[in-house]
């Protein structure tokens, strides 16, 4: 707040200033004011620059005050500390900072040899001899201390220059010293070259010139003394060699008003002090006997002419560089580039070329001819182009301003050099302190120049952005920015700057040959140019991203748009739009950026292992992640969809070097395993980008251009091919074990085979193999790998099956049907005994290979262990899948899919499994009933009678074989077996019941005996609930008690219902006891009286036993 406050009371201090020195001047307190050269009314005076004691010394004296001696006095003023002026006089006010002086200098100050300031004429006229006060005040500055002599030494003028030269030297090495520039050959103003071959020094000093007829106009400007002006030198060494903090605090304190601004303009743009003062007088003496008239209307080359003679430079070199310099400067302005042509005054371009060759020729002549010459051509010269000089243009009244410099390019180039005084001379990459009053000092030159306000946002936005390539100074490229967004776009210039504008045009020659160009394109080109090249190649020349790259993106736009609206480029087809123009850099870009990368990875393959391919796709993957976190975010706010342009690219970049690898692939070798996951891992990368950084609908439009690489579809010929050879393997690796296994348990706790442990090894080796294969698959390929798998146990399964004897071959042949015989029931079982039918097959079953109980209880447990075993492998398998393959973006995998196919990985292993189970559980119990116990149980049972051999005899081995099986077989597979062994007794019971044989004969007594036995065979199984379940066990036996029920039944009833289920049977039915046919002659048969057996005679001619 306090330091607000200070700047509005100085505003109003200086406001309140004006005021009062206006109404001083205004009225009649002073009796005469002398307007300054140049000023025509106290409205071209700066009233800031008018020193207040000397006007309110003039009023009291009641004398004639001139304007410049207050304005000089002014000046005088700011170049010494300010005095109080009351009291003590070793009081002052230090202009730097007494606390950062440090301490005062211990050793004394050197001699100071006595200077006399001379005199500075207010008023100069063309016949006062300047040449006497030059060579006066020259030797009133020729005086100097030398370091080893106490006697005064004279200096020449050549010594005096030798010095300036030296400061400027010394200047320029401390410039350089300070920032390491930048080459900015590339960023050129596309103008014609001169024709005179003016210089950029020559440009800068014509400019200071132009700036001083513009200051003069203002009545601010003064010849400062010599005396000063070495004062301002030493100062000037000073401040070069302070801290830039130092210097700054200095400035401020020495660049008071327009005085104190033009002599920082003139060390700004390295003029000369002599060439200072030359000039400054020329062009007050120019301004004599113009009354009325502008110092910014003189023909300022012809004045300086005229005013300035051989005599004032050191030397005749010097004078006729000058000379040259002014002479080009009038052709070009007048001749060459005219705002106007010659039409109107009549004149050739060569008259005008004559005269300025003889003025130069001049001084190739004797003294006294060349001076005649000289003159005269000056008077002629001045007759021919002040005319042309004053030709009305851009609507402007004759007389008004003076159109020798106003020729396109010349004026532009002469602006640009006032221009590049703006930064500081001990810093590029920064602008001066009174940038703000150099600018607005600077639109004095407008009306000289011919600058509207279109140009000057132009000329210093040009300014500004050259520096910055030189310099490389961001703050610098800001202030760039800002004038090319400050140009005003078509629309917003008025119609007479349109027009204006519209004129200025130039013919260059370039690469595709001349061309014409307007103002904006000479100026915008080279910087679209610059931007444009840049962006093309972000990568490389914006490594960091970020503001750079940002900055240079808006200069592209902004000078775009503007030279969007030139007629040229108009008519050259419809404009690039700036997304199309954001998706060339980013094409661009991507392109050299990948060529760089493709460099690297030659390199890089060279020295390591890894195949190029996959070398290449892993430095991809980082290009792609850089652009995700530096230059994505700055190309979609004007692009959205930029990331994906350039992701798209760099998909079909890689795709093109990948193809010839994809072709030819053909197996599984080491370059597939490390190229193949690498270029998959990559596309799954830039699909993820183009899905993130788009929206949903833009996204799918991407996707759908990509050719996708279908590494999966080739990854998954070869990895069938593999799994395939593979597969054989188990085959023959199962054919193996099975040819050695002994079917002896693998431990006691382990109480299966050794072939399946084998088996499950070798198929694991093979999963682990399949998931190690880091190639993209299919889900194909693992069904492939469940199908050989399932086929490997389905082989396995057969061939234990196809161990087992054939159940055929251990059940004894059904005896034949005999009729009951009186008195044959012991001759019969005596007959048994030498002579029984079924010897043969007893001999025959020495050749069958059966095997033992333990065997098959081992081969039982075996399979069960293959069937639990399969569920944990499948578990397995698909939980590495998921893993390995989880559901992403490119494949959109159906989430009931994995569950579908889980559960029939193994279906067919499954299926066939638990089949042999039930069949080798059935064939156990049908062993042991029919082969094991035959004796005890199938032969010997209910002979010869029931009454005589019940089932009671055969409960002991048979509970010995069941303790046998409980004791080998595992738990889960134990109720199979004894089920099967249950089946197995009642189809036992049920043989001997029904198809005992001639030897066997019962009565309807015997059935309640039979009964008892069928509930003792029932309860073993039961065992007190240890044994099967109840409800099992009853299910079983069914079918057993219907037999034993039937067997309790009369003769004359059976026979009935045999004729009833006869008749029943034809109709699909049974008879009325629920039996068939078959089972009740099987009963008749067995029954011992002569009903039965006359009936089976008579109606089924069944034979009588035998004898």
């Amino acid at each position: 707040m306090d330091e607000e406050n200070e700047v509005e009371l100085l505003q109003r201090y200086r406001r309140d200033r004006r005021v009062l020195l206006d109404f001083i001047l205004s009225g009649s307190l002073i009796k005469k004011v002398v307007m300054p050269p140049g000023a025509v009314s106290l409205d071209d005076v700066d009233l800031d620059q008018v020193s207040v004691d000397f006007v309110l010394n003039c009023a009291k004296k009641g004398s004639m005050l001139e304007l410049s001696e207050a304005i000089r006095d002014y000046y005088d003023g700011t170049l010494f500390p300010s005095m109080n002026n009351a009291g003590s006089s070793d009081e002052f006010f230090l202009v730097t900072s007494a606390e950062s002086s440090g301490s005062p200098p211990r050793r004394p100050p050197p001699l100071v040899p006595d200077v006399v300031a001379t005199s500075i004429l207010s008023n100069l006229s063309i016949s006062e001899p300047i040449e006497s006060e030059l060579i006066e005040e020259s030797q009133s500055l020729s005086k100097s201390q030398s370091l080893n002599s106490s006697q005064p030494k004279e200096l020449t003028v050549d010594d005096i220059d030798d010095f300036d030269d030296d400061i400027m030297e010394e200047m320029e090495s401390r410039r350089y010293s300070r920032r390491v520039l930048n080459d900015a050959s590339d960023v050129v103003l596309r103008l014609p070259s001169f024709s005179t071959g003016i210089s950029d020094e020559d440009l800068r000093d014509t400019a200071y010139e132009i700036l001083l007829s513009a200051a003069g106009a203002s009545g601010g400007l003064i010849v400062p003394s010599k005396e000063k002006k070495k004062d301002t030198k030493s100062r000037l060494m000073k401040k070069l060699g302070r801290s830039k903090s130092e210097q700054a605090g200095t400035q401020s304190h020495n660049a008071h008003g327009l005085v104190g601004l033009l002599e920082t303009m003139r060390v700004q743009m390295e003029i000369s002090e002599e060439m200072d003062i030359r000039t400054r007088r020329a062009l007050l003496g120019a301004m004599v006997g113009k009354v009325g008239k502008r110092m910014d209307t003189l023909l300022i080359p012809l004045e300086l002419l005229c005013c300035i003679s051989r005599t004032e430079f050191s030397d005749k070199k010097s004078y006729i560089k000058w000379q040259k310099r002014q002479l080009n400067m009038l052709e070009e302005g007048l001749v060459n580039h005219p705002v106007v042509g010659f039409g109107e005054s009549g004149r050739k371009a060569s008259d005008l070329r004559i005269l300025l060759a003889k003025i130069e020729e001049s001084e190739s002549l004797p003294s006294a001819t060349g001076d005649l010459q000289r003159t005269e051509c000056l008077r002629s010269l001045r007759e021919i182009t002040i005319p042309l000089a004053e030709r009305p243009a851009r609507g402007d009244l004759t007389g008004e301003i003076c159109h020798w410099a106003d020729g396109y390019h010349l004026n532009v180039r002469l602006y640009e050099k006032l221009l590049l005084s703006v930064f500081d001379v001990l810093d590029e990459g920064k602008l001066t302190e009174e940038v703000e009053e150099m600018l607005e000092l600077f639109k004095s030159t407008w009306r000289v120049l011919g600058i509207t306000e279109t140009i000057h946002y132009t000329c210093y936005a040009w300014v500004l952005f050259r520096q910055f390539v030189i310099t490389g100074e961001q703050d610098i490229l800001q202030h760039a920015i800002q004038q090319l967004k400050r140009i005003p776009l078509k629309e917003q210039r008025g119609p007479q700057e349109r027009l204006h504008l519209r004129s200025l045009t130039c013919r260059v020659q370039t690469e595709k040959g001349f061309e014409d160009l307007t103002f904006l394109q000479s100026f915008l080109l080279p910087i679209q140019k610059w931007a444009d090249m840049r962006l093309a190649d972000y990568h490389l020349h914006f490594p960091e991203g970020s503001k750079m790259m940002e900055n240079a993106l808006v200069v592209a736009m902004v000078a775009r748009r503007l030279l969007l609206e030139e007629p040229e480029l108009a008519m050259q087809g419809p404009p690039v739009t700036d997304i199309e123009q954001i998706e060339i850099y980013v094409l661009s870009s991507i392109k050299q950026a990948f060529s760089r990368i493709i460099q690297d990875v030659e390199t890089l393959s060279d020295t390591t292992n890894e195949h190029p391919l996959a070398l290449l796709a892993e430095q991809t993957k980082k290009l792609v992640k850089n652009n995700t976190a530096m230059y994505f975010p700055i190309l979609n706010l004007r692009h959205h969809n930029a990331s994906a342009v350039a992701v798209s690219l760099i998909h079909k970049l890689y795709g093109i070097k990948l193809k010839p690898f994809l072709e030819s692939a053909e197996h599984l070798t080491e370059d597939v395993v490390s190229v193949f996951p690498a270029a998959d891992n990559l596309e799954e990368n830039l699909i993820a980008v183009i899905t993130s950084t788009c929206a949903e609908g833009t996204a799918e439009v991407y996707l759908k251009k990509l050719n996708l690489y279908k590494i999966e579809t080739v990854s998954g010929t070869l990895v069938l091919r593999w799994v395939n050879a593979q597969l054989a393997r188990i085959s023959a690796w199962v054919e193996r074990v099975m040819q050695q296994e002994n079917w002896s348990p693998v431990s006691a706790q382990q109480r299966h085979g050794s072939s399946i442990v084998e088996v499950y090894r070798i198929v694991e080796e093979t999963v682990d193999q399949f998931f190690a294969l880091k190639v993209p698959m299919r889900p194909g390929e693992l069904k492939s790998l469940f199908r050989g798998i399932d086929s490997a146990f389905q082989a396995y399964t057969k061939h234990v099956v196809e161990s087992l004897a054939d159940k055929e071959d251990i059940i004894p042949p059904v005896p034949t049907l005999t009729r009951f015989r009186r008195e044959s029931g012991i001759k019969a079982f005596v007959k048994k005994e030498l002579t029984d039918p079924r010897l043969p097959d007893v001999r025959k079953s020495n050749d069958i290979n059966v095997l033992t109980t333990p065997t098959l209880c081992v081969q039982l447990n075996t399979l069960y262990y293959a069937i639990s075993q399969l569920n944990k492998l499948e578990d397995s398998i698909w939980e590495r899948w998921s893993k390995k393959h989880g559901q992403t973006i490119k494949r959109l995998v159906n989430v009931n899919s994995k569950n579908s196919t889980q559960k029939d990985g193994f279906d067919g292993s499954r299926k066939d499994i638990n089949s042999a189970i039930d069949h080798m559980c059935e064939f156990t119990g049908t062993k042991t009933i029919f082969w094991d116990l035959r004796e005890p149980f199938i032969d010997g049972l209910y002979k010869p009678s029931v009454a005589q051999s019940r089932l009671e005899n055969v409960i002991e081995p048979l509970d010995m074989v069941l303790s046998q099986l409980c004791d080998i077989i595992v738990e889960p597979l134990r109720d199979r077996v004894v089920t099967g062994l249950l089946q197995a007794s009642l189809d036992g019971l049920i043989r001997v019941i029904l198809d005992g044989g001639p030897s066997r004969m019962f009565t309807p007594a015997d059935a309640k005996f039979m009964d008892e036995d069928l509930e003792v065979l029932k309860e073993f199984f039961i065992s007190g609930g240890d044994g099967l379940p109840r409800g099992v066990v009853e299910n079983q036996v069914v079918r057993a008690r219907q037999v034993i029920k039937l067997l309790g039944y009369e003769t004359r009833e059976l026979i009935e219902d045999l004729r009833s289920a006869s008749e029943m049977e034809l109709q699909g039915g049974r008879g009325k006891l629920g039996a068939d046919s078959k089972t009740l002659i099987r009963i008749l048969c067995h029954r011992s009286d002569s009903e039965a057996s006359q009936f089976l005679k008579k109606q089924y001619k069944i034979p009588k036993s035998a004898a």
